[in-house]
């Protein structure tokens, strides 16, 4: 690669592309002046160059192969996303022996073992700070601030618009479908929203930075994954009341020494921790590790300008040859990482947040408690607003520490009660790290 030049293919140019290339356009002098090299965008390719006025003067083209063909193009940017084409452009770039930035969390949690050996194979890497946590340094911290470090858990809200529907059903009141309404008018939700709201974005993301951290190959099969879309706008005023907020919670844990409980859902986070400050489209990500203990980062999680900060940042590191050297070293990508060793989420062990409607009546109580305790299941606390006698009433129980297996089968036995109206609600509530505890 030259020292004082490096050609760049920009492959789409959507609002994460358009910001890269307004950043390499507007930034040029200030990228030569610290790095000592000019960064050319040889290529711009769209699908459609009607649609890109705003970037009048730039290398507009549309034929993909011919950009990465181009022996003037030193690094290849994916910014295409999906695993469609993008993964037949990414998969060249790699075999014609050219470094590969991407944003696609979607493809690396895919195929990311075969994609890390394909560009070892030829003596390339991959840089992808920008598919996890938009403009977060996560990436980046993961694989070289934190590297002294067994790391032990990692907590975070990494999908945006699922923060951005949670937080106005927290503060503003909002049912679902009105946050998700007004997430979509403002561009923080796709019209299919189904790959954020069911949580599968999250658990792509889990899959990405948890496969760093615990140096294990991780699929998104290897997740338990449960979605915002089935919450009742009652569960967050009765959690409120409890001094918890709902957040949706990507987590990976350490147990028995090598296995991992990989896991994202709905949780209940106390208004104390730091998590539950977290609103709007920010992202963050709290990391454990037996020598630094508790770090969090913070910061926007999405968005044209923050995610395209981190490719260029990519952009840089690969032009200096750090990323190339970090890629060659270290044995923590998924091509050189053995199989994540998974707990099933049936022996989790976790508090709980349960919501059962009930009849009021005498006996009905007791049931419910005796069902718990048949299962060795310890209540925290009760809660039930008065009614009228005979009426159909909210009980909510939130638990000591329990298996997960055994609360399922409980809540089973439970609503087969004739006394109970409609299924149990069961979210889990997460402790606030012991960091916090007591201030």
């Amino acid at each position: 690669m030259a020292n004082k030049s490096v050609g760049i293919a920009l492959l789409g140019c959507g609002i994460v592309g358009g910001g890269v290339a307004a950043i390499l356009r507007d930034q040029r002098e200030l990228l030569r002046q610290r790095t000592g090299i000019s960064f050319d965008l040889r290529h711009v390719i769209v699908r459609d160059p009607k649609k890109t006025d705003r970037l009048a003067g730039l290398p507009i083209g549309t034929d993909a192969m011919a950009a990465i063909s181009d022996p003037k193009v030193d690094i290849v940017c994916e910014l295409i996303g999906g695993t469609g084409v993008a993964a037949e452009y990414f998969q060249s770039a790699l075999k014609a022996g050219k470094p590969v930035v991407t944003a696609n969390k979607s493809l690396l949690a895919t195929r990311g073992p075969e994609l890390f050996a394909l560009a070892r194979k030829h003596s390339t890497c991959i840089a992808f700070e920008a598919s996890c946590g938009g403009g977060i340094p996560i990436i980046n911290a993961l694989t070289h601030g934190l590297v002294a470090n067994r790391i032990d858990a990692m907590v975070g809200i990494v999908n945006g618009t699922c923060n951005f529907i949670l937080t106005q059903m927290t503060r503003n009141g909002w049912t679902y479908p009105q946050a998700l309404a007004e997430a979509q008018k403002l561009g923080f939700a796709e019209a299919d929203p189904t790959l954020d709201v069911s949580g599968r974005d999250a658990a792509q993301k889990l899959a990405v930075l948890a496969g760093l951290a615990f140096n294990a190959t991780i699929e998104e099969a290897d997740i338990h994954i449960e979605g915002i879309d089935k919450l009742a706008d009652q569960d967050f005023k009765l959690a409120n009341e409890l001094g918890y907020v709902i957040k949706l919670l990507a987590i990976a844990e350490r147990v028995d020494g090598a296995r991992l409980v990989l896991r994202v859902h709905p949780t209940l986070v106390h208004q104390t921790d730091v998590l539950a400050e977290v609103s709007g489209s920010f992202n963050a990500v709290s990391v454990y590790g037996n020598a630094v203990g508790h770090a969090l980062f913070y910061g926007r999680g999405a968005g044209r300008m923050p995610t395209a900060s981190s490719v260029v940042s990519d952009i840089v590191n690969v032009a200096l040859g750090t990323t190339q050297l970090a890629f060659k070293q270290l044995n923590i990508f998924p091509d050189t990482s053995p199989k994540v060793q998974v707990r099933p989420i049936s022996e989790l062990n976790s508090r709980y947040y349960l919501r059962l409607v009930a009849k009021d009546q005498p006996g009905v109580l007791a049931q419910i408690t005796r069902i718990l305790s048949d299962q060795k299941i310890s209540l925290s606390a009760i809660m039930q607003h008065e009614v009228n006698s005979g009426q159909f009433v909210p009980i909510v129980i939130t638990t000591h520490l329990a298996r997960e297996g055994s609360v399922q089968k409980a809540i089973a036995e439970i609503n087969s009660s004739t006394a109970m109206s409609g299924p149990a609600v069961c979210l889990r509530i997460i402790d606030q790290p012991r960091e916090f505890a007591g201030l």
